[in-house]
């Protein structure tokens, strides 16, 4: 593995790590933002936790570098962590209906399409694909659109700012989510066609 700077990271073997334990604590908080948003409504608490979610993600990336803590637990906590935040967001703000259910079914079934490629990519020796940048731009997308348009179910000049800004952040996180996960089902295909069968080697994470 490769940091920004172009040297090279080693994954670590250990469990223990600074970066896990943030990648831990964000996935502990999920079900708190649930309760928040459906029990007693607290939103601005709500928007408090995903905003500490968005820093911790930043920095369990950041600090997995700087510390040389990759690990293999890091690489599957954090991209579950996003994909368990989507979903919580989108089903918390679909109850409340802040956004319509068209919209917030349509993110699961695209994981959907993505868990249905992964059997297929084994008889290919592979455990999944590299990251690909627009997963990485559609996750940005969606991570701002949805407090966002939490943030919108206020009055005032702000909260209409932050309707409009979170309508055009999911719009584009959507679009990128299902543009991402159609190029990877295409890679899968392509895959399919061009590799014999050969025993299962990891090869990275879906986007």
């Amino acid at each position: 593995m490769v940091d920004p700077a172009g040297s090279e990271v080693r994954p670590s073997p250990r469990v223990v790590t600074v970066p896990n334990l943030l990648s831990l604590l964000r996935l502990a908080l999920v079900p708190v933002f649930l309760w928040l948003v459906l029990g007693p409504e607290e939103d601005a608490w709500a928007l408090a936790v995903l905003a500490f979610s968005g820093v911790t993600d930043f920095l369990d990336g950041w600090l997995a570098r700087r510390l040389n803590q990759t690990s293999p637990l890091g690489q599957l906590l954090d991209p579950v962590a996003d994909r368990l935040y989507i979903l919580a967001v989108v089903v918390g703000l679909a109850l409340r209906d802040v956004i319509p259910w068209p919209v917030a079914l349509a993110l699961p079934l695209r994981d959907l399409l993505m868990w249905g490629l992964v059997p297929l990519l084994r008889t290919r020796g592979y455990s999944a694909l590299p990251v690909h940048f627009l997963g990485k731009a559609a996750t940005f997308n969606l991570l701002y659109a949805f407090p966002l348009l939490l943030l919108g179910e206020g009055d005032g000049v702000v909260a209409t700012l932050a309707l409009v800004f979170g309508w055009a952040f999911a719009a584009w996180g959507i679009g990128l989510y299902w543009w991402a996960g159609l190029l990877y089902a295409w890679q899968v295909r392509t895959l399919m066609a061009t590799v014999e069968r050969r025993p299962l080697r990891g090869r990275g994470r879906r986007g």
